[in-house]
């Protein structure tokens, strides 16, 4: 919210590099191929990719409001954007420029302009058998698309579930590994200070479990690579890390 990007030494907490921009900015991604490139989405409604080994901004493209949420797919050739009006964007990307240009425009719903908080690409699914992307809004919308990357990205709407509206930017996540095992699997904070796994393949019993120990609303969620820990915080700044366990050959979370 203070206009910058900073680049952290994880293992001494060092902040390596600071990047300063005209507005807050609201979410980044690594480029997963071109290691220099850092991919932000801003409040004066560009993506920006950052050379952040020498803090120069390479390219941008303009959107029609803020850029609140994004995510690139596995090769890097695609970023998946979306917007305050609940607008989703596929955008190509030159992994060696850094050049961008839009391919794509979809709406989350089309009964709402509610803010995306969350897109998320994931390169298999059993549902669609193929690669998906989970988007998020803030009405309280989960939305379920398959990703054609033969077409540049094009979305189509495979599933959605419709939550409690929020009032707090909410975040939600894939849980890749445990969707591999039994179905597709989303967990997502929540108003009412729980963390809440979902199983779109269960549409009528589609809450599957419920992780109680913030006391405040949980707007983040983040797994760590191997998928055994999960870290959520909430409103206040508290952040809890959740360990998987084991019981009676069944999967369940423990604090």
């Amino acid at each position: 919210m203070d206009k910058t990007v900073r680049v952290w030494e994880i293992s001494k907490g060092n902040c390596i590099r600071v990047i300063y921009g005209v507005s807050s900015q609201l979410c980044i991604h690594f480029h997963p191929v071109n290691n220099n490139f850092l991919m932000v989405g801003n409040a004066n409604r560009e993506i920006t990719v950052i050379n952040f080994s020498t803090g120069r901004a390479i390219n941008k493209v303009n959107f029609e409001s803020e850029v609140t949420a994004l995510d690139s797919d596995h090769t890097g050739q695609l970023i998946f954007s979306g917007n305050a009006q609940g607008c989703i964007y596929t955008v190509r990307v030159n992994s060696k420029t850094g050049s961008l240009s839009r391919s794509h425009r979809h709406r989350s719903s089309r009964k709402s302009e509610s803010p995306v908080t969350t897109v998320q690409y994931r390169t298999f699914s059993l549902l669609t058998r193929g690669p998906v992307l989970l988007v998020c809004t803030q009405d309280g919308t989960m939305s379920f698309f398959s990703v054609a990357l033969e077409i540049q990205g094009y979305l189509t709407l495979h599933c959605s579930l419709k939550l409690a509206p929020r009032v707090h930017s909410i975040r939600a996540s894939f849980c890749p590994l445990l969707s591999l095992e039994k179905g597709e699997f989303i967990v997502s904070g929540s108003e009412d200070s729980n963390v809440y796994f979902y199983d779109l393949t269960r549409p009528k019993h589609i809450c599957v479990n419920k992780l109680q120990g913030h006391g405040s609303p949980v707007i983040a969620v983040a797994w760590n690579y191997g998928e055994n820990l999960l870290a959520s915080s909430d409103s206040e700044g508290t952040v809890i890390v959740w360990k998987r366990a084991r019981k009676t050959g069944q999967n369940s979370e423990q604090h």
